[in-house]
């Protein structure tokens, strides 16, 4: 009983600093927390980054590998995506098989860099119709405190502009084929307010969230809404200009 008092109090004045255009860690709505990336952080991986935002911290790593070809596309490398919510970055984490949060996560990440032609997969066949190479890129989660989505994302393009070829003589490529820097940009809604970079607490009681992966020239390339409520065209497009923005601000932690 104790701790749905203290919840109700916690979401009744979240969602009064935000009717006066405050937030409860007090930043501007947006502005993001403070944010690090380290690349090559994990030495043995082909690709690898580390990313602070705030207190949320997300470790990605990148591998290629042989695979046999989609029968669709017997020349196209393959592209995988796989997020892991570990139980020790928040008590709301369970063991087991992903959930529908780790899928959403893995697939909003998979789709701003596959839908960007951030890699160009073409370039990935070995032997058409028999071998290619797969790219994986495995988020794992080490400390929830919100936007999990756009601290996975950062890192996983961050991780793989820091690819190296592996060394194989099939690999005919001086460098990996990547050639562009997709970001994505969460806003929450609070109380008609829109926010960028939502922390754990103003994810608890926002009423929707929308997703918004740009590339380098301002174009979408991705969405995604969560949550229950909804969004007006003129909030989307506010939205948009707020993930346009912010998006040349966090591109330049990929380097």
């Amino acid at each position: 009983m104790m701790y749905e008092i203290v919840s109700t109090v916690k979401r009744d004045y979240i969602i009064d600093l935000a009717r006066q255009g405050k937030r409860v860690d007090g930043r501007a709505l947006d502005q993001y927390r403070e944010i690090s990336v380290e690349k090559n952080f994990v030495e043995p991986a082909q690709g690898s980054a580390l990313v602070k935002l705030g207190n949320t911290q997300v470790l990605v790593g990148v591998k290629l590998e042989r695979v046999e070809p989609f029968p669709d596309e017997p020349s196209s490398g393959v592209l995988i995506v796989n997020a892991e919510l570990l139980p020790l970055a928040s008590p709301t984490f369970e063991p087991g098989p992903p959930d529908e949060n780790a899928i959403e996560l893995a697939r909003v990440v998979d789709r701003g860099i596959r839908e960007s032609k951030a890699i160009d997969l073409e370039k990935l066949g070995i032997k058409p119709g028999e071998e290619v190479w797969a790219v994986f890129v495995d988020i794992h989660v080490l400390d929830h405190d919100g936007n999990l989505i756009d601290a996975s994302a950062l890192g996983a393009i961050a991780a793989l502009w820091s690819m190296k070829p592996p060394d194989v003589e099939d690999w005919k490529l001086p460098e990996f084929p990547i050639s562009k820097k997709p970001v994505a940009v969460t806003i929450a809604k609070i109380n008609e307010r829109l926010m960028v970079d939502p922390c754990l607490d103003e994810e608890n009681v926002m009423e929707a969230r929308v997703t918004i992966t740009t590339t380098e020239d301002g174009s979408i390339c991705a969405m995604q809404k969560g949550g229950v409520g909804c969004f007006t065209p003129e909030e989307l497009e506010a939205a948009y200009e707020l993930a346009r923005a912010k998006a040349e601000e966090l591109r330049k932690f990929i380097g």
